[in-house]
Order: structure tokens, then C-alpha cells, then sequence
């Protein structure tokens, strides 16, 4: 666990005793485990948006004129009607 030793994370756990106290430290524990876990669920929403993006097909740029829409729209007319046939 992040190459930390048993006696290591025991003697972090003492000092953390030592200075935060016996009251305190059930408090900060909690608050400290539910601040990872709304991290881990923000992180995991991130990943699934990010991945979703990424899956859909990429959209035609905007028209930048009349003319382009017009050209766009008759492209694609075109083409149901050649589906069509």
C-alpha cells in the first residue's frame, strides 16, 4: 500500500494518535475517507464522460454561411435520395 510497511503505517497511526488526540482522530478519519471517496466518484464520472466523448462520431463543423448550409443540406438530400433508389 503506496510502499508503506506495516511498521510504518502503525507508527504514522501513533504519532496521528499523539497529535490529533483520541476524540478527534475518529473524526478526521471519516471526514478523510469520505473526501476519497466523492474524489473517486468524481474521477470515475470524469473517466465514463471523457470515454463517452470520445465514442460518439465527430459532428460536421458549424457552416460558416448561408452557402455552406445550402450546400450541406443539398449534399445530404442527395444522398437519402441515392439511398432511396
Amino acid at each position: 500500500m503506496f510502499g508503506i510497511g506495516t511498521t510504518e503505517l502503525i507508527l504514522i497511526l501513533v504519532v496521528a494518535l499523539l497529535v490529533l488526540g483520541p476524540k478527534k482522530l475518529p473524526e478526521i478519519a471519516r471526514s478523510l475517507g469520505r473526501g476519497m471517496a466523492e474524489f473517486r466518484r468524481a474521477s470515475n464520472e470524469f473517466t465514463r464522460t471523457l470515454s463517452a466523448s470520445l465514442d460518439d462520431p465527430p459532428t460536421a463543423p458549424p457552416a460558416k454561411s448561408a452557402g455552406d448550409a445550402n450546400h450541406v443540406v443539398e449534399s445530404a438530400a442527395a444522398q437519402v435520395k441515392r439511398d432511396d433508389e
